[in-house]
């Protein structure tokens, strides 16, 4: 039996909006507008953070999404009232992916295709020019580094070619790093800011929700040195850091901006796959019933003998039944490990779980091509596939220690704060009406984020452009004018 799921990019009429941006903004000319600073000086403007600051869009950093990166779009506004050159570390070309010594090892970014007759998000062909180890000259206001946590900004090295084979490094920041030993923060000071932006943390969390919780929740281990890749940072090291952080950015009298973190459960990414995917006619749901007969034949006799409760034990009971809408088989570390008697721990999905996005390229297919293996259905998903509740809990506690470290310090230090965190909550509850057009969180045809699921649109990040530019006026007395998101791309096709 072989399976396919698809899940389905609607109505192409939404696709075609704002499907390019090759558009001219329009701007009146009549009476010139005069807007001023107030008691900021954007002179010179610095930005700090990581994918969402670099302008990464589509899976890839691209010379498109640089090009309408939340911080250019902001430097843009600067520039009237007395903003400087705004240098970004800019990529070769718009395939997004990067190579090393010739070998490709980042992906291009994604675009939507038609090619198979119903659209699908598609790597970009070819093979990108932007070498890794070609080393950009000059310093960039521009610091965001795809991929850095807190605690990387201010790590010396980690813009060491040496250091990629063993992840001591970043390719991104290899590519503008001034030396091998330099630091995101020591080259972002080097500017000299009057002015600067830091978002950062998402990575902190976020890393570990895409890994569908395969990793480690850090809390209580001070030292990150120790983490793997996809961990959750420890709170108080984030609140160490970032108040770090801070201070270094306010030491010569800088004004700046900061942003907190969305919740997970709010992007595309956790909420476009459903968990309960899976067509069975009557007689397939029957073979796998009793396939799975002596499996639930063992959870009964664990409850009668203490071993589960008789909640566990309904929860991990496996039945389908003839439909379209059967959930998946997952495999489940945080049930009551019976395996010592020879039952494994699985279960069927349910509502509470987020199923990964990149999950559907797995849902269905065979295990070596044997049609009885059906991932997801006869063979569970792995743990990297499914973000179950209690890995949401992690996320979420570490999520609103981290906000309210963010808040805190924003009004120790005097700072603008824009709360992202309630604008995607927006964006997934119904939408934001801009100029006559909502933008929601919905997969490809919401308008505000790009085809990864995690990151904004071009027009996704000119809206929180205007929320920066919002929190800016309001804290610093100035009266920066906002940008039309609609004039920004929402969606490139093939």
């Amino acid at each position: 039996m072989k399976y396919s799921f698809t899940y389905s990019i609607l109505l192409l009429g939404l696709l075609m909006m704002g499907c390019s941006s090759d558009d001219a903004m329009m701007v009146d000319d009549e009476e010139e507008v005069v807007y001023t600073n107030g008691s900021a000086d954007f002179s010179t403007f610095v930005a700090l953070g990581n994918s969402l600051t670099a302008g990464y869009s589509d899976g890839a950093l691209s010379l498109q999404g640089q090009e309408a990166s939340l911080p250019y779009i902001l430097s843009e506004q600067f520039s009237l009232v007395g903003g400087g050159e705004f240098t970004q570390p800019l990529v070769s070309d718009n395939l997004g992916g990067m190579t090393l010594g010739g070998q490709q090892i980042l992906d291009n970014r994604l675009i939507l295709s038609f090619a198979s007759g119903s659209p699908a998000p598609v790597n970009v062909s070819g093979m990108p020019s932007t070498e890794v180890s070609s080393v950009l000259s000059g310093g960039f206001n521009n610091m965001g580094v795809p991929g850095a946590k807190i605690f990387h900004l201010g790590v010396e090295g980690y813009g060491n070619v040496g250091g990629l084979l063993n992840g001591t490094a970043n390719p991104y920041f290899v590519r503008f790093a001034s030396s091998a030993n330099a630091s995101i923060m020591a080259d972002a000071m080097a500017q000299s800011p009057t002015f600067f932006s830091l978002w950062i943390g998402n990575n902190d969390i976020l890393s570990y929700a895409i890994a569908g919780g395969a990793g480690e929740n850090q809390a209580g281990n001070l030292d990150p040195t120790t983490y793997g890749s996809n961990d959750i940072t420890d709170p108080n090291v984030f609140a160490a850091v970032y108040n770090g952080l801070l201070q270094i950015l306010t030491s010569g009298g800088a004004k700046g901006v900061v942003a907190n973190i969305p919740d997970i459960t709010t992007i595309p990414y956790f909420t476009t796959v459903p968990y309960n995917p899976v067509p069975l006619d009557a007689t397939t749901a029957g073979m796998l019933n009793a396939a799975f007969a002596n499996y639930n034949a063992g959870l009964q006799q664990m409850q009668s003998y203490g071993f589960i409760t008789m909640d566990e034990m309904n929860a991990r009971t496996i039945v389908y039944s003839e439909g379209a809408s059967n959930a998946m088989l997952i495999e489940d570390e945080d049930l009551t490990d019976l395996t010592a008697y020879g039952i494994p721990n699985y279960r069927l999905t349910t509502a509470n779980d987020l199923i990964v996005l990149t999950a559907q390229n797995i849902i269905g297919t065979t295990v070596n091509e044997d049609p009885t293996l059906i991932n997801g259905v006869s063979v569970p998903l792995s743990d990297q596939w499914v973000l179950t509740p209690q890995e949401q809990q992690m996320v979420a506690t570490a999520q609103t220690s981290f906000n309210a470290t963010i808040d805190a310090l924003a009004t120790n230090y005097g700072l603008a704060m824009v709360d992202v965190e309630g604008v995607m909550d927006m964006l997934a509850n119904g939408g934001i009406t801009v100029n006559g057009s909502t933008l929601t969180s919905t997969y490809a045809t919401g308008g505000a984020f790009s085809l990864d699921g995690v990151h904004p649109s071009s027009r996704g990040y000119a809206y929180l452009a205007n929320e920066f530019i919002a929190a800016i006026n309001a804290t610093y007395g100035s009266d920066l004018p906002g940008v039309n998101p609609i004039d920004y791309t929402a969606l490139y096709l093939e």
